[in-house]
């Protein structure tokens, strides 16, 4: 099991847990009330950094009901932290649009995190032919 080393920014957000056993991702929270007029963009505080380590990344994304609760939408999708990013001043953000007005208020649940191993190098080899069979369509539906 790895250690990782957790600085929190403020004592009005509860502390990172798992969600009851039911996922391996974990809840982030706002550290701050945030009003966002639609349109508008922000850079959410979470109230945390981390010193990962070496060799791991966290991966952010919204939780299920982030829209739904709070019209709001991560404009890069997907958030890379590594482990370069673990200063003492280097709190985690989440950067929100609003598609409308808005109200978030500190403790929130607006986004999850889970930390992952970095990609091993790898090798690309150029060929004429792949061995698997041809399904169509797009990623993994074999749907056009």
């Amino acid at each position: 099991m790895e250690t990782i080393q957790i600085k929190y920014f403020t004592d009005k957000i509860d502390r990172l847990a798992y969600i009851d056993g039911k996922s391996d991702w974990i809840d982030l929270r706002a550290a701050e009330d945030v009003v966002m007029k639609k349109g508008e963009f922000r850079l959410i505080p979470l109230g945390v950094a981390m010193k990962l380590p070496e060799g791991y990344e966290a991966h952010v994304v919204p939780r299920s009901s982030t829209y739904k609760n709070f019209g709001i939408i991560q404009t890069n999708h997907l958030g890379v932290i590594d482990e370069s990013y673990c200063g003492d001043g280097d709190m985690w953000r989440f950067p929100a649009l609003a598609v409308r007005d808005t109200e978030i208020h500190i403790n929130d649940r607006i986004c999850q995190f889970r930390i992952m191993k970095h990609q091993p190098a790898i090798r690309f080899e150029e060929t004429d032919k792949l061995s698997g069979e041809n399904r169509g369509g797009f990623g993994s539906t074999g749907i056009r």
